[in-house]
């Protein structure tokens, strides 16, 4: 029997038509530009994204920490979410490796940053404080899509203050086909922005950066050296081509069956989600009765793989359908039964 996992959109596989497109990919050295593959999906990004050029990367990990130090140096600092990607769950890469100092403040319930705690934390030039320079934003946030009108507001004030803006986007595009925009409405307010192949988009592995051609050539600077450097790296660019040309539109199916999956656990009284949070693939359930720990170690046992926090993240992608939900629902109830 095959496992449904829920844990992660990162767990999606690659389809039959990426696995074909990366065995006959043309390859080349990409250290050099010589990748044909490569450039094609570089190329292909930064149009989709409305940038003048783009880089592929091995990780959004590396794509967001290679973005923060082409904006900022040494002694510089980034505001950022408390809880968000790239400053809580990147290994603390831009301080280690940039020795750029993170601002972080704590996010609305929206998943914004308040414009009012932005604006408090941007340090004057003074010689006693980091410079700031860089405000990054996080576009979906926990599942929840940032309003237009606040990214607009937010990296207005940010420019007003001389500060640069980068977009962890690594779950942007379900933000644009969940709000039926073009992704360019979104990304028209940064200068920089990241974007993650591997997740929703289903391809095997890699992200894309994508800003203007001076902020490129920089990036690719720091990916070399931060040892991202790859060479005949378009067999994995084919599955990005891909990834960006037929599973975007695709992540709807997500959004529905995450709606569905919601519904279905706000009908077990020892669970809970709240629907106003439900916006695309991600599902934040309380547990009322027994343990996350018990639950998922019961679910395994059916081939099913959840995260075991409180709430509990369920994320829908390419991998899991409806029957999917109906299954794990099913197998919930005889726990909760057992239990």
């Amino acid at each position: 029997m095959s496992v449904i996992d829920f844990r992660s959109d990162t767990v999606t596989t690659p389809t039959t038509k990426m696995r074909t497109a990366m065995a006959e990919a043309i390859v080349g050295d990409d250290v050099y530009g010589d990748d044909p593959t490569i450039n094609q999906l570089q190329q292909l990004a930064a149009d989709l994204l409305g940038f003048e050029a783009a880089l592929f990367v091995p990780s959004g990990t590396q794509g967001n920490l290679i973005a923060i130090m082409a904006h900022c140096q040494r002694g510089d600092e980034y505001i950022v979410g408390q809880n968000a990607h790239t400053y809580k769950f990147e290994g603390g890469g831009a301080a280690i490796l940039g020795s750029i100092q993170p601002q972080p403040i704590m996010e609305g319930e929206n998943g914004t940053l308040p414009l009012d705690s932005i604006k408090s934390v941007i340090k004057p030039l003074d010689p006693h404080f980091a410079r700031t320079r860089l405000l990054c934003l996080e576009n979906t946030h926990s599942g929840r899509v940032l309003p237009q009108n606040y990214i607009e507001a937010a990296t207005t004030l940010a420019r007003k203050h001389g500060l640069s803006c980068h977009l962890d986007g690594a779950r942007v595009f379900n933000a644009a086909v969940k709000q039926d925009l073009n992704i360019k409405e979104i990304t028209q307010y940064f200068d920089s922005v990241s974007i993650c192949l591997s997740k929703g988009l289903a391809a095997p592995v890699g992200s894309i950066i994508a800003g203007s051609t001076d902020f490129i050539n920089t990036a690719r600077r720091w990916r070399k050296v931060v040892g991202g450097g790859m060479r005949q790296a378009g067999i994995l660019a084919a599955a990005g081509i891909i990834a960006l040309t037929e599973q975007v539109d695709r992540l709807t199916e997500d959004h529905d069956n995450a709606k569905h999956l919601a519904d279905e656990l706000n009908k077990i009284e020892a669970l809970s989600a709240d629907m106003t949070q439900v916006q695309t693939n991600m599902v934040f359930a309380h547990l009322h009765q027994g343990s996350s720990i018990e639950l998922s170690a019961y679910l395994k046992q059916h081939n099913i793989l959840i995260s075991q926090s409180n709430p509990i993240r369920f994320v829908t992608h390419k991998d899991v359908d409806a029957n999917s939900v109906n299954i794990l629902i099913k197998h919930i109830k005889s726990y909760l039964l057992s239990s």
